[in-house]
């Protein structure tokens, strides 16, 4: 039996890459130095997730080593070291609550908790309807603007428990949504500072 047929074939859905991002593919890893080319698998699994639909599937993760000539067990070691990275399917929505220090002394436990109570679901968890997942990461390098949420690419900050809820309702209703500071402030300015985004 081959490693692959071990794979749940209930989670195996057969990936490849569309030809576009083929040649994408091939730009990247030629950034690289000849010899050099497997550290190129940082890049192509980031791509690869995207054009999953938000995770690394099983087959993903295989086609992605047999392009850089990887080991599975390599390709795992490195998508499960990094939280950017999902091995498990996601929904819609990737809710990502910081847990680090400087977040959970401003209130980020609050923010967990209260996605928690909105969602009906734990951390780990994606809603049954396939719209939110709720995960629990390390820093998200944004400690001054804490607490911090990251959803899918954008970032939420300054948040509380009313404000992540506002964010989950509209969300859920289809509206579009501003990221950044929660309180109006610009980048990491000071928080009594004058300068806000409607001034910058």
């Amino acid at each position: 039996m081959t490693q692959s047929s071990k794979y749940n074939s209930v989670q195996r859905k057969k990936f490849y890459f569309s030809q576009p991002l083929m040649d994408k593919a091939k730009k990247i890893i030629a950034q690289y130095p000849e010899g050099r080319e497997r550290s190129a698998i940082l890049p192509l699994l980031e791509m690869a997730q995207r054009h999953n639909g938000g995770w690394l599937s099983p087959d993903a993760l295989e086609y992605v080593g047999d392009m850089l000539s990887l080991p599975i067990t390599r390709v795992w070691e490195i998508a499960t070291f990094y939280t950017m990275f999902n091995t498990q399917p996601v929904g819609k929505f990737h809710i990502q609550v910081c847990g680090t220090p400087p977040c959970y002394l401003c209130g980020s436990k609050e923010v967990k908790r209260a996605c928690q109570k909105w969602l009906g679901i734990k951390v780990g968890e994606t809603t049954d309807d396939k719209m939110f997942t709720l995960t629990e990461v390390e820093c998200l390098g944004a400690c001054a603007n804490a607490p911090v949420v990251q959803i899918n690419d954008d970032y939420f900050e300054d948040l509380n428990a009313e404000s992540i809820e506002k964010i989950l309702q509209d969300l859920a209703d289809g509206k579009k949504i501003e990221s950044g500071s929660m309180t109006g402030r610009t980048g990491s300015a000071p928080l009594n500072t004058k300068i806000r985004k409607k001034d910058a």
